[in-house]
Protein backbone atom coordinates (compact mmCIF):
# COMPACT_ATOMS: atom_id res chain seq x y z
CA UNK A 1 0.00 0.00 0.00
CA UNK A 2 2.85 2.36 0.85
CA UNK A 3 4.51 1.64 -2.51
CA UNK A 4 1.26 2.41 -4.34
CA UNK A 5 0.84 5.67 -2.43
CA UNK A 6 4.46 6.66 -3.13
CA UNK A 7 4.05 5.92 -6.86
CA UNK A 8 0.87 8.03 -7.02
CA UNK A 9 2.61 10.86 -5.17
CA UNK A 10 5.51 10.78 -7.64
CA UNK A 11 3.10 11.01 -10.58
CA UNK A 12 1.33 14.01 -9.01
CA UNK A 13 4.70 15.64 -8.33
CA UNK A 14 5.75 15.15 -11.95
CA UNK A 15 2.48 16.68 -13.16
CA UNK A 16 2.92 19.68 -10.86
CA UNK A 17 6.54 20.20 -11.85
CA UNK A 18 5.69 19.88 -15.55
CA UNK A 19 2.94 22.50 -15.31
CA UNK A 20 5.22 24.88 -13.44
CA UNK A 21 7.84 24.53 -16.20
CA UNK A 22 5.47 25.32 -19.07
CA UNK A 23 7.09 27.67 -21.58
CA UNK A 24 5.46 30.02 -24.05
CA UNK A 25 6.81 29.52 -27.58
CA UNK A 26 5.16 32.63 -29.03
CA UNK A 27 5.26 36.00 -27.27
CA UNK A 28 2.56 37.69 -29.36
CA UNK A 29 5.02 40.32 -30.63
CA UNK A 30 7.56 38.64 -32.91
CA UNK A 31 8.89 35.27 -34.05
CA UNK A 32 11.76 35.08 -31.59
CA UNK A 33 12.79 31.47 -31.05
CA UNK A 34 11.69 30.40 -34.55
CA UNK A 35 13.24 30.50 -38.00
CA UNK A 36 11.64 30.41 -41.44
CA UNK A 37 12.34 27.86 -44.18
CA UNK A 38 10.53 28.83 -47.38
CA UNK A 39 12.20 27.59 -50.60
CA UNK A 40 10.51 30.24 -52.76
CA UNK A 41 12.19 32.97 -50.73
CA UNK A 42 15.59 31.56 -51.75
CA UNK A 43 14.75 31.78 -55.45
CA UNK A 44 12.67 34.94 -55.53
CA UNK A 45 13.83 37.99 -53.54
CA UNK A 46 10.36 39.49 -53.95
CA UNK A 47 8.54 36.48 -52.50
CA UNK A 48 6.55 37.33 -49.40
CA UNK A 49 7.26 35.83 -46.02
CA UNK A 50 4.19 33.67 -45.25
CA UNK A 51 4.69 33.85 -41.47
CA UNK A 52 3.89 37.01 -39.54
CA UNK A 53 2.45 38.43 -36.34
CA UNK A 54 -0.92 40.18 -36.60
CA UNK A 55 -3.00 41.52 -33.72
CA UNK A 56 -1.07 39.37 -31.28
CA UNK A 57 -1.60 36.19 -33.28
CA UNK A 58 0.91 34.08 -35.19
CA UNK A 59 -0.34 33.84 -38.77
CA UNK A 60 0.52 31.38 -41.52
CA UNK A 61 -0.66 32.93 -44.79
CA UNK A 62 -0.55 29.60 -46.64
CA UNK A 63 1.50 30.79 -49.61
CA UNK A 64 4.27 30.41 -50.54
CA UNK A 65 4.73 26.99 -49.02
CA UNK A 66 7.20 26.43 -46.23
CA UNK A 67 7.74 25.94 -42.53
CA UNK A 68 8.24 27.94 -39.36
CA UNK A 69 10.65 25.91 -37.22
CA UNK A 70 11.71 26.26 -33.60
CA UNK A 71 15.37 26.97 -33.01
CA UNK A 72 15.39 24.56 -30.08
CA UNK A 73 15.00 20.78 -30.11
CA UNK A 74 12.67 18.97 -27.71
CA UNK A 75 11.97 15.52 -26.35
CA UNK A 76 9.40 14.28 -23.82
CA UNK A 77 6.98 17.19 -24.06
CA UNK A 78 3.39 18.34 -24.35
CA UNK A 79 2.85 20.92 -27.14
CA UNK A 80 -0.39 22.88 -26.90
CA UNK A 81 -1.86 25.61 -29.09
CA UNK A 82 -5.09 27.12 -30.38
CA UNK A 83 -5.71 27.49 -34.11
CA UNK A 84 -8.42 28.52 -36.55
CA UNK A 85 -8.72 29.02 -40.29
CA UNK A 86 -8.91 32.73 -40.91
CA UNK A 87 -10.92 32.44 -44.12
CA UNK A 88 -11.76 29.37 -46.14
CA UNK A 89 -10.93 26.07 -44.43
CA UNK A 90 -8.01 24.24 -45.96
CA UNK A 91 -4.67 22.67 -45.14
CA UNK A 92 -1.96 23.11 -42.53
CA UNK A 93 0.06 20.92 -40.18
CA UNK A 94 2.10 20.78 -36.97
CA UNK A 95 5.33 18.80 -37.19
CA UNK A 96 7.25 17.03 -34.42
CA UNK A 97 10.67 15.34 -34.37
CA UNK A 98 11.81 17.76 -37.09
CA UNK A 99 15.39 17.29 -38.28
CA UNK A 100 16.77 17.45 -41.84
CA UNK A 101 15.18 20.38 -43.75
CA UNK A 102 13.65 19.98 -47.22
CA UNK A 103 14.11 16.22 -47.08
CA UNK A 104 10.94 15.38 -49.06
CA UNK A 105 10.07 17.05 -52.37
CA UNK A 106 12.70 19.70 -51.51
CA UNK A 107 10.06 21.21 -49.20
CA UNK A 108 9.14 19.11 -46.17
CA UNK A 109 11.59 18.48 -43.31
CA UNK A 110 12.19 14.99 -41.98
CA UNK A 111 9.51 14.66 -39.31
CA UNK A 112 6.11 13.30 -38.37
CA UNK A 113 3.22 15.63 -39.18
CA UNK A 114 0.08 16.01 -37.14
CA UNK A 115 -2.46 17.09 -39.71
CA UNK A 116 -4.71 20.12 -39.24
CA UNK A 117 -6.36 19.93 -42.65
CA UNK A 118 -10.07 20.72 -42.36
CA UNK A 119 -12.06 17.54 -41.59
CA UNK A 120 -8.82 15.52 -41.26
CA UNK A 121 -7.32 17.08 -38.14
CA UNK A 122 -5.30 14.57 -36.15
CA UNK A 123 -4.09 12.39 -39.03
CA UNK A 124 -0.42 11.42 -38.98
CA UNK A 125 1.72 11.93 -42.09
CA UNK A 126 5.08 10.17 -42.21
CA UNK A 127 7.78 12.39 -43.70
CA UNK A 128 10.97 10.31 -43.89
CA UNK A 129 10.12 9.07 -40.38
CA UNK A 130 7.66 6.32 -39.48
CA UNK A 131 5.24 5.42 -36.72
CA UNK A 132 3.05 2.46 -35.74
CA UNK A 133 -0.59 2.68 -34.69
CA UNK A 134 -3.20 0.16 -33.54
CA UNK A 135 -5.14 -1.45 -36.42
CA UNK A 136 -2.29 -0.47 -38.73
CA UNK A 137 -3.38 -2.27 -41.90
CA UNK A 138 -7.02 -1.26 -41.47
CA UNK A 139 -6.13 2.40 -41.10
CA UNK A 140 -3.08 2.76 -43.34
CA UNK A 141 -3.81 0.29 -46.11
CA UNK A 142 -1.90 -2.69 -47.54
CA UNK A 143 1.39 -3.24 -45.73
CA UNK A 144 3.38 -3.60 -48.94
CA UNK A 145 2.47 -0.02 -49.86
CA UNK A 146 3.58 1.59 -46.61
CA UNK A 147 6.46 4.03 -46.78
CA UNK A 148 7.78 7.43 -45.77
CA UNK A 149 8.36 9.09 -49.14
CA UNK A 150 7.35 9.15 -52.80
CA UNK A 151 4.00 7.55 -53.66
CA UNK A 152 3.98 5.29 -50.58
CA UNK A 153 1.09 5.25 -48.10
CA UNK A 154 2.37 7.88 -45.68
CA UNK A 155 -0.97 8.90 -44.16
CA UNK A 156 -2.38 7.32 -41.00
CA UNK A 157 -5.99 8.54 -40.57
CA UNK A 158 -7.16 9.74 -37.19
CA UNK A 159 -9.36 7.74 -34.84
CA UNK A 160 -12.40 9.97 -35.03
CA UNK A 161 -13.70 12.84 -37.19
CA UNK A 162 -16.21 15.50 -36.23
CA UNK A 163 -14.11 16.98 -33.43
CA UNK A 164 -13.25 20.24 -35.20
CA UNK A 165 -15.05 23.44 -34.24
CA UNK A 166 -17.14 25.36 -36.81
CA UNK A 167 -15.21 27.66 -39.12
CA UNK A 168 -14.07 30.80 -37.31
CA UNK A 169 -13.99 29.21 -33.85
CA UNK A 170 -10.77 28.29 -32.09
CA UNK A 171 -9.63 24.67 -31.99
CA UNK A 172 -7.47 23.39 -29.15
CA UNK A 173 -4.73 20.90 -30.08
CA UNK A 174 -2.53 18.97 -27.67
CA UNK A 175 0.39 16.89 -28.98
CA UNK A 176 2.13 14.76 -26.38
CA UNK A 177 5.43 13.08 -27.26
CA UNK A 178 7.01 10.74 -24.73
CA UNK A 179 10.05 8.83 -25.92
CA UNK A 180 8.93 7.60 -29.37
CA UNK A 181 5.17 7.75 -28.85
CA UNK A 182 2.77 10.47 -29.95
CA UNK A 183 -0.72 11.19 -28.61
CA UNK A 184 -2.98 13.87 -30.08
CA UNK A 185 -6.08 15.50 -28.58
CA UNK A 186 -8.35 17.90 -30.48
CA UNK A 187 -10.81 19.92 -28.44
CA UNK A 188 -10.43 17.48 -25.57
CA UNK A 189 -10.91 14.31 -27.64
CA UNK A 190 -8.06 11.90 -28.28
CA UNK A 191 -7.90 11.71 -32.08
CA UNK A 192 -4.70 9.72 -32.64
CA UNK A 193 -2.09 7.63 -30.90
CA UNK A 194 1.11 6.12 -32.28
CA UNK A 195 4.18 4.37 -30.91
CA UNK A 196 7.56 2.97 -32.00
CA UNK A 197 8.26 6.12 -34.01
CA UNK A 198 11.64 6.16 -35.72
CA UNK A 199 12.54 9.39 -33.89
CA UNK A 200 12.00 10.75 -30.41
CA UNK A 201 13.62 14.18 -30.43
CA UNK A 202 13.78 17.17 -32.74
CA UNK A 203 12.44 20.62 -33.49
CA UNK A 204 8.81 21.64 -33.87
CA UNK A 205 7.31 23.29 -36.95
CA UNK A 206 4.15 24.88 -38.29
CA UNK A 207 3.32 24.83 -41.99
CA UNK A 208 2.37 27.29 -44.66
CA UNK A 209 0.44 24.97 -46.95
CA UNK A 210 -2.30 26.67 -48.91
CA UNK A 211 -4.64 28.21 -46.34
CA UNK A 212 -4.43 31.12 -43.91
CA UNK A 213 -4.34 29.91 -40.31
CA UNK A 214 -4.12 31.87 -37.07
CA UNK A 215 -2.41 30.54 -33.92
CA UNK A 216 -2.31 31.62 -30.28
CA UNK A 217 -1.35 30.29 -26.84
CA UNK A 218 1.52 28.20 -28.22
CA UNK A 219 3.18 26.49 -25.27
CA UNK A 220 5.44 23.55 -24.50
CA UNK A 221 5.60 21.66 -21.23
CA UNK A 222 8.33 19.14 -20.41
CA UNK A 223 7.28 15.66 -19.37
CA UNK A 224 9.47 13.46 -17.23
CA UNK A 225 9.33 10.05 -18.90
CA UNK A 226 8.87 7.30 -16.33
CA UNK A 227 11.26 4.39 -16.74
CA UNK A 228 9.69 1.02 -17.43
Amino acid sequence: MKKLFLFAALILLNVYQSRSQSKTLFNGKDLKGWHIDVPEMDKNPNARNPFLVRNGLLVSLGEPGGHLITDAKYDNFRWTFQYRFAGKPGNCGALVFVSKPRDLYEMFPKSIEVQMMHENAGDFWCIQEDITVPDMEKRRGPKEKWGVNGDKLRRVPNLTDGTEKPLGEWNSMVIECVKNSIKVWLNGVMVNYGYDATAQTGQLALQSEGSEVEFKEIKITPIKALSK
